[in-house]
């Protein structure tokens, strides 16, 4: 008995204790996540951000509270009229008794509960459109309107989008509101189902038709503002409304509109006089007119009046989608150039090119980086990225390309010493910047360094070598200490034989100061890591960084910018920066076409990861920002301030971004056009260089993007642009510049590898503060003819590797275990026509090698050469003088240039390569142009030229017999 009266107190008992434990749980939750709050805190206001996050999450919570109650408060007071006005004494089958049985002790809960739910949702939902919902308050007008409707482009960019989220919004809230009223009603014998006969309450009737019509003028407002969507939507043949858009589907969403806005009203009287049969009558007629007019008349006109006669009916459409999609891009001002490429390569053609020649870059920045690490890492603590970056830099009067990377701390690379202490207080820094000549080569093949070395020492004068914020920076480190302690980070090894170790203390203002308890237990928990909150070397003095990648910085003080997927480090003014370029997106700009962004900037230099915002048909280079190396800080410049886009973020974020005119000169020098922007333009130029609408429709001179030669031959990747300093046709003087080539867009046994255009802009932004260059972002397109058939990269790569000359060469120097690299396929115009340039490289099997430079390629027309230095293989490649040097010719050719191989260094000796020598290749050159010439003298009859060609031809063999040593053979004709 006594166990049975202790029985009922024990859930009493345990109630307290359980609530104790959820209201522990939920403070533990709601501390952590405070803490995670207010480290975000301390992180933009120690950067001078921190506008940036209190727009951001006053956006989002007034965007959830609006979304909230817009949700909960209609469906709440939908579910109490259906409750309230509900059938007193209605009479209820026994099914719906053991239902209300049921739902009857939870109906409070329900009623505030699904409401409560649902806002949560909706409120979410409506929180992540932050963005969305701040341009449209700070709208900027483009200037210029669309062809079909007159409305400025700002309308489709800002305004539709948002008007049409309202629209589906409200209509989700109506329709879930509707569906809760029929429920509510249903449960509590408002509407009853007797049979075939459905029987509805006056209250029940009133409130499901009223929210009936409600939804269906909605749908109304929904449908008409879908007409304008269709200047951004993409069909079959453009993006943009084409004839059938204009003609029918246009004119058929307005009277749908309509229709749908006199069912509501149908709807609306229902609630007043009672009969369903016009409502009814007229959704069903919603319903026919939507198939018809929706689908079949757009159909019809499509398949009977525009198919047969689509050319001439589409064109104005399509020249509207031309004419724009140009526009969006930045490519309507491209330049375009018939260039009529000389084929034959003539003795001292090169001259006057001889600056372009000078600048030929033959350290391929992807092949390269293990020379790096081989070269300039000095210990295991160090670290190379595997693609370095590419720039250029004013070295005793004359600019120069070159080849960089900065020399990252790697705390992987401890082994055993990866304690905690070493890995977030020692280690905390890289060191230094490396550079590279671009276009020289030492004795063996290696880098020239113009930068280089610890401590630093090189050809760009004094700065802050130290790296606290890199691509490879750990994941956070403490640093800083009170003044008079002892250093503990270690700056940099001093070298020799005690492998002594130079300290130093951080003294910038890099992040969050750990100035008391409360911040070191914030960080602690931040981080999972007690010896923040425990250690004595972390003092009032420290500061914490974290979040140390630059692009990861960027985005995070600017999150309306999509960013290039490379960041490049620059020495400006007495410090290394990071250069990182933002872009403007949208996918909404009338009758631009549109691109898949994350396709179109994926190449042989890397596959660009799946973008948030991808679908894309609009982009502006509006912002370079900058990250200092050492202190993390984050400039942004507002690099095109006409921007629309940019100008309405201006306006959300009024306090940061600088202008361009604080750029200093430093800077402007070293600032590029940015490679993304260039392959989105490009892939984009590959059909939209064709202005006439006609020649547009027939597809017939739509151009693509090479693969890349050196992937093999049944690789996807597309070959990347290039960094250059050239001329191009046009240009007073070389430039800086980006270029990439187009062939002819096919597909299978159809694909022919000759070049079609050559796309480059002029990619340097000059020296002056705060002022960009004249030239700078100028497109220039050289299109060939037709009938010339100039060899794509594809072509050039194949008879590289087919030449027997050329196999032998690289047979000799595989041999000892090596591998032959080729290197980035270069095409540059000079000499009237297009020379492509390959440099090869050499890599021993052995664990620490790495590739030398040992040979060049180069082709002209249907011409090659195979030398040891540029310089030799153009006065080859053109009969004997080039007419210019290129840059690489203190090589010395005595010198063995094969790499050393595993086992050399203990009495092996390396072997020289035995190839052509410079007269040798050069005569047969000569002898290959004599054949052409026989072969087209014989196709045309013309006996006179085919005998002197064939007289020429036997001097040069004779020649070539005397040279080789070889004996006198009998020479035989054809036949």
């Amino acid at each position: 008995m006594s166990a049975q009266t202790q029985e009922p107190r024990n859930p009493r008992r345990r109630a307290p204790i359980a609530i104790t434990i959820g209201v522990v749980a939920a403070l533990v939750i709601a501390f952590f996540a405070f803490t995670g709050l207010y480290a975000d805190v301390l992180w933009y206001s120690q950067l001078g951000y921190l506008p940036v996050l209190t727009t951001e999450w006053v956006s989002r919570i007034v965007l959830f509270l609006i979304g909230f109650f817009a949700m909960a408060v209609p469906i709440w007071a939908s579910i109490q009229i259906a409750y309230r006005t509900r059938p007193v004494y209605a009479k209820l089958n026994s099914q719906l008794d053991r239902y209300q049985e049921v739902f009857e002790p939870l109906r409070r809960l329900a009623m505030y509960g699904i409401p409560v739910v649902l806002g949560i949702f909706a409120g979410v939902s409506a929180s992540s459109r932050w963005e969305g919902a701040l341009a449209w308050l700070n709208r900027t007008p483009f200037g210029s309107t669309d062809p079909q409707f007159g409305f400025d482009i700002g309308f489709y960019v800002f305004e539709l989008p948002f008007y049409r989220s309202i629209v589906g919004f409200a209509s989700a809230v109506v329709l879930l509101s509707v569906l809760l009223v029929i429920a509510t009603n249903y449960l509590y014998g408002a509407i009853r189902v007797s049979g075939r006969e459905v029987v509805i309450s006056k209250s029940a009737r009133v409130q499901i038709a009223v929210t009936a019509g409600i939804y269906l003028l909605l749908q109304a407002v929904s449908i008409w503002l879908d007409q304008y969507a269709t200047v951004t939507e993409t069909g079959s043949l453009i993006t943009g409304a084409a004839y059938t858009d204009v003609n029918a589907t246009i004119p058929g969403r307005g009277i749908l509109a309509a229709v749908a806005g006199v069912v509501a009203i149908l709807f609306f009287i229902t609630a007043i006089i009672g009969r369903w049969r016009l409502p009814l009558v007229g959704t069903a007629l919603l319903i026919v007119t939507s198939l018809i007019i929706g689908s079949l008349y757009p159909w019809v006109i499509e398949r009977f009046q525009v198919e047969p006669n689509a050319k001439s009916l589409e064109a104005p459409y399509v020249q509207r989608n031309i004419d724009l999609t140009r526009d969006a891009y930045g490519v309507a001002e491209v330049e375009e150039i018939p260039f009529e490429a000389k084929t034959d390569a003539e003795q001292g053609a090169l001259r006057a090119d001889a600056e372009t020649t000078a600048n030929i870059r033959l350290m391929d920045p992807l092949v390269i980086a293990p020379a790096f690490q081989q070269l300039e890492q000095f210990r295991q603590y160090y670290q190379f990225p595997e693609a370095l970056d590419v720039d250029r830099y004013e070295i005793d009067g004359e600019t120069r390309d070159t080849v960089v990377a900065v020399r990252d701390v790697n705390v992987s690379g401890l082994g055993d010493a990866d304690t905690w202490f070493n890995s977030h207080l020692v280690y905390t820094h890289g060191y230094g910047l490396v550079a590279a000549a671009g276009n020289q080569r030492s004795v063996d093949g290696q880098p020239v360094f113009l930068q280089s070395g610890i401590p630093q020492t090189g050809d760009l004068g004094e700065f802050e070598p130290r790296v606290y914020f890199g691509e490879g920076s750990p994941q956070y480190s403490i640093v800083g200490a009170p003044e008079g302690n002892d250093p503990i980070e270690l700056d940099y090894p001093a070298g020799g034989d005690n492998d002594r170790q130079t300290q130093t203390t951080f003294d910038g203002e890099g992040g969050p100061a750990l100035d008391n308890l409360f911040t070191k237990l914030v960080y602690a928990l931040k981080f999972q890591s007690e010896q923040i909150f425990l250690s004595d070397e972390v003092t009032t003095d420290s500061q914490i960084l974290y979040d140390r990648d630059p692009i990861q910085r960027v985005q995070k003080v600017a999150p309306y910018l999509t960013l290039d997927t490379d960041t490049y480090p620059s020495v400006v003014d007495g410090r290394i920066v990071w250069i990182v370029d933002g872009y403007t997106l949208s996918d909404q700009y009338p009758y631009s076409n549109k691109v898949s962004m994350s396709d179109a900037i994926a190449d042989s230099e890397g596959v660009a990861p799946t973008l948030a915002f991808d679908e894309v048909n609009y982009i502006r280079n509006s912002v370079k920002a900058t990250v200092d190396a050492y202190d993390g800080s984050v400039t942004l410049y507002a690099w095109d301030d006409e921007d629309p886009i940019l100008k309405t973020w201006q306006k959300v974020f009024p306090a940061t971004l600088e202008p361009m005119s604080e750029m200093s000169g430093d800077l402007m020098s070293h600032v590029r056009y940015p490679a993304d922007l260039f392959k989105m333009q490009r892939a984009v130029l590959g059909r939209y260089h064709v202005t006439d609408a006609g020649s547009f429709y027939s597809r017939d001179d739509a151009w693509t993007t090479p693969k890349d030669p050196t992937e093999g031959a049944n690789t996807t990747i597309l070959q990347q642009p290039y960094y250059l300093t050239m001329q191009m046709p046009g240009q007073d003087a070389p430039a800086y510049s980006l270029y990439s080539t187009f062939i002819p867009e096919a597909s299978g046994d159809q694909s022919r590898n000759v070049l079609r255009g050559y796309l480059a802009v002029d990619a340097d932004a000059g020296a002056t503060e705060g002022e960009r260059a004249e030239g700078y972002g100028k497109l220039r397109l050289l299109t060939l003819p037709e009938d010339d058939n100039v060899p794509g990269p594809g072509q050039v790569q194949a008879k590289f590797n087919s030449d027997p000359s050329v196999s032998q060469s690289l047979n000799l120097l595989k041999q000892g275990q090596s591998d032959v690299i080729n290197g980035n396929l270069l095409t540059v115009p000079v000499g009237g026509g297009l020379l492509y340039v390959q440099p090869v490289y050499v890599k021993s099997t052995g664990n620490t090698s790495f590739p030398l430079l040992q040979k060049v390629l180069v082709a002209f027309g249907d011409q090659i050469a195979f030398q040891d230095t540029l310089d030799q293989a153009l006065d080859v490649l053109f009969g004997g003088d080039s007419g210019a040097a290129a840059g690489d010719e203190t090589v010395d050719p005595s010198t063995p240039t094969t790499p050393p191989t595993e086992g050399e260094g203990e009495g092996e000796t390396p072997t020289t390569p035995v190839v052509p020598s410079d007269e040798v290749q050069a005569l047969l050159n000569e002898a290959a142009q004599e054949l052409q010439n026989k072969q087209a003298a014989l196709a045309e009859g013309d006996w006179a030229a085919y005998g002197a060609a064939d007289a020429k031809l036997a001097e040069i063999i004779a020649s070539l017999l005397t040279l080789t040593g070889t004996p006198d053979a009998p020479t035989t004709s054809a036949q």
